[in-house]
């Protein structure tokens, strides 16, 4: 069983890191523009507005697999503060009491991808064959 699972790995590496990044970029759809549920966009010059441009924009480009460690180290940043700014005040330390499993995870999942880099399937994958062939 693990070696069928480990097999899978060169798919499973980069499947994650396209619907992790889709579902974060939606977040920052959400905010920037009112998509998915959202009644109007946030006003763009604030916090939240900053968050949605950092999630549009990082999410895109987790999910092309574009300069993946750094963004991911980025928006992996972005998660921690929204954890503590957001959630903290909510109800204290722990995500049960302050509904920050989402955050906690998106954060960790991000540190993750800012260690291991973006896998196969991605754009960085393309520049870095493309580099070894020269």
């Amino acid at each position: 069983m693990n070696q069928l699972l480990s097999q899978l790995r060169p798919i499973a590496h980069p499947a994650m890191r396209i619907m992790v990044g889709l579902m974060y970029w939606s977040h920052g759809a959400q905010k920037l523009f009112a998509w998915f549920g959202r009644d109007e966009p946030v006003e763009l010059m604030s916090r939240f507005g900053a968050a949605g441009i950092i999630e549009f924009f990082g999410g895109l480009l987790i999910v092309f697999g574009v300069f993946t460690q750094p963004v991911a180290f980025l928006v992996s940043g972005e998660m921690a503060v929204a954890y503590f700014w957001m959630h903290v005040p909510r109800g204290g330390l722990w995500w049960w009491a302050n509904r920050g499993e989402l955050v906690a995870v998106y954060c960790f999942v991000f540190l993750y991808l800012s260690t291991v880099g973006a896998g196969g399937f991605s754009i960085d994958a393309w520049r870095a064959s493309r580099k070894s062939a020269r």
